[in-house]
């Protein structure tokens, strides 16, 4: 599933996607979903107790965390009593300067109580200066990006706040100490280098996972790699639901989750090495088909369209660090930044870093001969994921995918290698 669902984008499912609100609907289990919903169609992602920017204001759903705790008490005070699944997915601190002007480009200024802005009962407002602010290697430092910075620092703050209005919900309806908590985001922070990007600032997310049934790693951190395609198996392997067999391409090969449950590292260390990454749209107009793979300390992306600039999303161009960025550049002036334009736009088809070595990946080490043996390996390893994973851009950019008899890559002779 890569994209949005919403409006002109209308990205999709297939139909006979077995979602996991569908699997959990199927098993009994009550399912609930508050603020963002970025997937479709509705029938492949069913809930029985559904708020979403698709029936309410995305404002109110998302980032009105009195709002969102009323709703979860709502959910909570059912007379139902089936296990239970929410989901709920906050849209601080995404941006909405293109979408909503008047509240900044952070929504920074929505319910501080300010005239216009409206009254979040529940949120205490937390303001910082740019001087305060610590500004990461990917960012500029510049005083743009610095104020930019610290406007998504309240965000974050109203989105902490919401957790924890969550988990007192949560604890007051007497569900603390039988229910499986996670938490995560999806993308990184929407600056330059971040969201839509493959590198480690657009892909490293938090992970927070808290069992009452799992006692022995209280508190710890583990070193294991997970992702987001690990959700659904640890989802299911908490209810002790099997992932059905079943196809959804005519050539009949069965659909098969390529994540992992979780569930094992909250009693040992697991040695979870390897991780995928993809992305093929963020919005319609923004083509540009990327896959990735890190293992141990190294990440190989694969830029398929390197040939054409990397696009850029609505929200990040109008946002005060990049209109900066831009300017700078424009007017030959200091960027502050570890990147140029041009650099950032022009990629090659082929980046492999050793993140250990170079944890702001800034050496390309592909086209190095003492790299060449790895180059392979990963390379191959990150083809035989696409092939599992039905992915149609696996023959790209010097192949067509043939699939009438036996799924095949038919060489296009464009002279790419």
């Amino acid at each position: 599933m890569y994209g949005l669902h919403q409006d002109v984008h209308h990205f999709n499912s297939f139909d006979g996607v077995r979602s996991l609100p569908l699997l959990l609907s199927q098993a009994n289990i009550r399912t609930g979903i508050i603020g963002k919903k970025h997937v479709g169609p509705e029938e492949v992602y069913p809930f029985d107790f559904a708020y979403t920017e698709e029936n309410n204001s995305v404002l109110q759903v998302g980032r009105n965390i009195t709002k969102i705790k009323l709703l979860v008490r709502k959910f909570f005070q059912a007379k139902d009593d089936r296990a239970f699944f929410l989901y709920v997915a906050f849209h601080d601190p995404h941006r909405c300067g293109h979408s909503q002007p008047q509240y900044g480009a952070f929504c920074e200024k929505f319910g501080n109580g300010e005239s216009g802005m409206g009254w979040i009962p529940d949120w205490k407002p937390q303001h910082y200066t740019p001087e305060q602010v610590k500004v990461p290697y990917f960012i500029p430092d510049t005083p743009a990006a610095r104020a930019d910075l610290a406007a998504q620092y309240t965000t974050v703050s109203r989105l902490d706040q919401g957790i924890g209005l969550i988990l007192e919900e949560l604890r007051d309806a007497g569900f603390e100490n039988d229910t499986l908590v996670m938490y995560s985001s999806d993308n990184g922070i929407p600056f330059p280098n971040g969201r839509t990007n493959l590198y480690w600032s657009g892909t490293a997310e938090p992970m927070l996972l808290s069992s009452p049934e799992h006692t022995q790693r209280w508190g710890q951190v583990s070193q294991s790699y997970v992702s987001l395609l690990d959700i659904t198996p640890t989802i299911l392997d908490w209810y002790s639901i099997p992932y059905p067999a079943y196809s959804i391409f005519r050539n009949k090969q069965q659909v098969q989750l390529t994540g992992k449950s979780l569930l094992p590292a909250l009693v040992s260390e697991q040695p979870w090495a390897t991780v995928y990454a993809s992305q093929g749209h963020h919005e319609v107009t923004m083509y540009y088909p990327m896959r990735a793979v890190h293992e141990g300390p190294y990440r190989l992306i694969h830029n398929l369209n390197f040939k054409m600039p990397f696009p850029i999303d609505q929200d990040f161009y109008v946002s005060p660090t990049f209109q900066d960025l831009l300017n700078r550049t424009q007017s030959h002036h200091p960027t502050s930044w570890f990147k140029t334009l041009q650099s950032y736009y022009y990629r090659d088809r082929w980046e492999l870093y050793n993140t250990s070595a170079d944890p702001s990946e800034t050496q390309n080490l592909a086209a190095d001969p003492a790299h060449r043996d790895l180059l392979q390996q990963l390379r191959d390893q990150l083809l035989k994921w696409q092939w599992a994973t039905f992915d149609p851009w696996v023959c790209a950019p010097d192949g067509v995918l043939e699939v009438k008899l036996s799924p095949q890559c038919r060489p296009l002779f464009n002279g790419l290698d």
